[in-house]
């Protein structure tokens, strides 16, 4: 009997220092995750979110996803700051292909259609980086879902990120597959960048096959264009940047591609077609900052 309390006792000793270790090891970690987050000098932002990080318990579930919806909130602050915000109502629900040119202010807005693609996409961002361009661009559905990280990238470097079906199909759609491919298109950019957004353009400009419809029911603008690079067609480099420049006016709407096949003669025009826009006294803008504008220059007409 003796010997069995005995045991007992050396038993309890044991589980007390696993106890106590796995305590401590614990401890440890959380430290060094606080640590991570939380610099040496930390600013008056990183010292709000340590401490909403150090009031999180690892059991409570409602915690742990408040702080979530705190970091999506920031992510939503942050696009929202590179310009992208709700429509004028003028625009909601109606098809456009250029705005009514303003004489002192000769805007042009460039849009790129069916990414995020291998290679491409980057090589676009690359280049409206480096001439602090911004764009507007078309994604399709599928293709974001693939490639989350670039399509992210498109809102991180100040672009406007709009919907171009999940497909990208031509063929009439019934009004529920309608729905479908610009629902899921509008859930996939939100859930990837955390922004949604109310710009619509149907695959190869097709206005009668469903989508289109769809689109002005639930108030997106529907965004055409007024210059076509025929780019999908693989030009020359400089018959491409002649497409463009041909048909382009103050207030209009530049068509390219940075999905849906090769490239090469895309990435090849643009710094050129870029300069060319510029020496002419050109200014580039976002599809949402081209419709401000020209909203701007009606309501100041009506008084």
């Amino acid at each position: 009997m003796k010997k069995l309390i005995k045991v007992r006792k050396v038993n309890n000793k044991r589980f007390k220092i696993t106890k106590f270790f796995l305590l401590s090891v614990a401890a440890l970690i959380m430290i060094v995750g606080l640590g991570m987050i939380i610099p040496l000098k930390p600013s008056a932002n990183t010292l709000e979110l340590a401490v909403n990080a150090s009031s999180l318990t690892v059991n409570t579930k409602g915690q742990i996803e408040g702080f979530r919806t705190q970091m999506l909130d920031s992510w939503e602050d942050e696009a929202k700051q590179k310009g992208i915000h709700d429509l004028p109502k003028r625009y909601q629900g109606v098809t456009l292909n250029a705005v009514k040119p303003n004489s002192k202010d000769k805007i042009i807005a460039l849009t790129f259609d069916d990414g995020p693609w291998p290679k491409y996409t980057e090589q676009v961002l690359d280049i409206l980086k480096a001439n602090n361009v911004k764009g507007t661009f078309f994604v399709i559905g599928a293709n974001m879902k693939n490639m989350p990280a670039v399509g992210k990238r498109i809102v991180t470097d100040g672009h406007i990120i709009a919907n171009h079906t999940w497909h990208h199909w031509y063929h009439r759609l019934s009004p529920s597959i309608a729905a479908k491919e610009i629902n899921d298109t509008e859930e996939i950019i939100y859930k990837v960048t955390g922004v949604r957004t109310n710009l619509f353009r149907p695959p190869g400009g097709v206005l009668g096959n469903g989508p289109a419809a769809y689109a002005r029911s639930k108030k997106y603008s529907v965004i055409m264009w007024s210059a076509d690079s025929h780019d999908y067609k693989r030009p020359a480099a400089p018959r491409l940047i002649g497409n463009v420049m041909r048909f382009s006016k103050p207030g209009g709407i530049v068509l390219m591609h940075d999905g849906g096949g090769v490239r090469d003669s895309t990435v090849k025009a643009l710094p050129e077609m870029i300069k060319k826009f510029k020496q002419q006294g050109y200014r580039f803008v976002t599809i949402p900052e081209m419709l401000e504008l020209e909203d701007q220059q009606l309501a100041i007409a009506a008084k």
